[in-house]
């Protein structure tokens, strides 16, 4: 099938990839010239696992191509993906002018029948918007071209998006029209081989399950990052809380880890637009703003340890940072626990010498020549000097660290572990000052 993507992100890129290697004809439509050009010569915009590889084979063999000429894009494909960005609007809403721009696009060069399926993660009545434009530029134009506006929502895991879309556990598609049925079932069918993975819905069903399923696991985190707020205060322990109740399967061990709050591109923003639609409908979504407020609340807890212990004097102090993406296999940063901790740091007049496996340059992206961070090269050389330590991502490297190194490195034995990596006994024996989330037995030993 002849298939086109516009917008060349997270989800457009790893999409296009992997409807190409499994045959597909996919061409994918970016304004960004720079990015387009760095694709053909291999050179990916985003770190993921297993992306690179995939992206250079199915170029190299014809069958993935990249363009910035919407005109080309449009002609290529009966079927067109819109996956660009829906970032927050200042009151927390989806914004949706790019994909209505490229709704525009479509509509614009379209001269035969096309499926334009909403990839995007958009609010509930956007395929109605959609719709409404390119009806709108063909009136103008004076046509009269078939299509069908379909919601298919990605549900990828960053870090996981290339196994997420080639072994998807369901396959989400909005339309009452069966025509799109048939093709979305053929577009699909290397994925549904060994079961029918295949939902159909109508397509606001479909645009509120992605919000939906989103919101459900933030839920889950927030829950138990208020759990550890009431353990710390109570004197238990939230990994055992954590076992207790994982392992019944009516609850299960997923998404029940509590840490120093969520981060992405996707459960802050579509927390706060699926608050803004309730809003709009005049409903009061009062867990979901619960979720988001707990959210708020946990990303604070990090410094609010190093400030304790420091007694309120961190001016001067150098803290290492290990970890500064929202979690591991990726360098995204957006809404990072580790931004909001460095921000705060820097208020209080300290220094932070950090170190990420992969995220390196996109917080000199951020953050630019700052005189109060220094990116450091290894995990070690992080250490040297500093006052504590504090664990912002759960990299596998950093679940078994050296720690007769680490205490010989920090000036204080002061480890903060917001994804609570370590034994609290072990560190409390090693003679170290250790504060995690939820485990308020072992920071009365430690303190005591």
């Amino acid at each position: 099938m002849k298939v086109t993507v516009f917008g060349i992100g997270y989800v457009g890129l790893v999409q296009a990839a992997i409807l190409a290697s499994v045959g597909h004809d996919v061409m994918c439509v970016d304004i960004d010239e720079q990015k387009i050009e760095n694709l053909k010569k291999g050179i990916i915009p985003i770190y993921e696992p297993g992306l690179t590889p995939l992206v250079e084979e199915t170029y190299q063999n014809g069958l993935l191509n990249f363009t910035t000429d919407a005109e080309k894009g449009v002609s290529h494909g009966s079927i067109q993906f819109i996956a660009v960005g829906t970032p927050p609007d200042e009151d927390g809403s989806a914004d949706l002018k790019y994909v209505l721009a490229v709704a525009e696009t479509i509509a614009t060069y379209m001269t035969d029948e096309k499926i334009i399926i909403d990839k995007s993660t958009v609010p509930v009545g956007t395929a109605d918007k959609v719709s409404a434009k390119i009806a709108e530029v063909l009136a103008a134009k004076g046509q009269d071209v078939a299509f069908d506006v379909v919601s298919n929502p990605e549900f990828l895991k960053e870090g996981a998006a290339v196994s997420d879309c080639m072994k998807p556990d369901r396959i989400v598609v909005g339309t009452e029209n069966e025509k799109s049925r048939v093709a979305m079932r053929e577009l699909y069918a290397p994925f549904n081989r060994n079961h029918d993975r295949m939902i159909f819905m109508d397509v606001r069903s479909a645009e509120l399950t992605k919000y939906a399923a989103n919101c459900m696991l933030a839920t889950k985190i927030s829950f138990m990052n208020e759990m550890s707020n009431l353990a710390e205060l109570l004197g238990a322990d939230i990994e055992a809380v954590r076992h207790g109740i994982g392992s019944d399967s009516r609850i299960g061990y997923q998404f029940i880890y509590p840490g120093c709050g969520y981060g992405g591109s996707c459960f802050p923003k579509d927390v706060q637009a699926l608050v803004r639609t309730a809003n709009e409908i005049d409903y009061k979504p009062a867990l979901l703003e619960a979720v988001e407020s707990v959210n708020y609340a946990q990303k604070q807890k990090l410094f609010t340890h190093l400030n304790n212990h420091f007694k309120g004097e961190l001016a001067g102090k150098t803290i290492a940072i290990w970890g500064l993406s929202f979690k591991p296999q990726t360098d995204d940063m957006r809404e990072a626990s580790s931004i909001v901790l460095m921000k705060a740091l820097w208020e209080a007049g300290a220094t932070v010498q950090a170190y990420d496996p992969e995220a390196m340059e996109e917080c000199q992206r951020i953050f630019g020549d700052n005189d109060n961070l220094a990116l450091m090269g290894t995990k070690e050389s992080a250490l040297k000097g500093a006052d504590a330590l504090v664990v912002c991502t759960e990299w596998s490297q950093f679940r078994a660290p050296d720690f007769d190194l680490i205490g010989n490195s920090l000036s204080t034995k002061v480890i903060v572990d917001g994804r609570n990596l370590y034994d609290p006994q072990l560190l409390n024996n090693r003679g170290f000052a250790y504060y995690a989330i939820g485990r308020g037995d072992s920071v009365k030993k430690v303190n005591a």
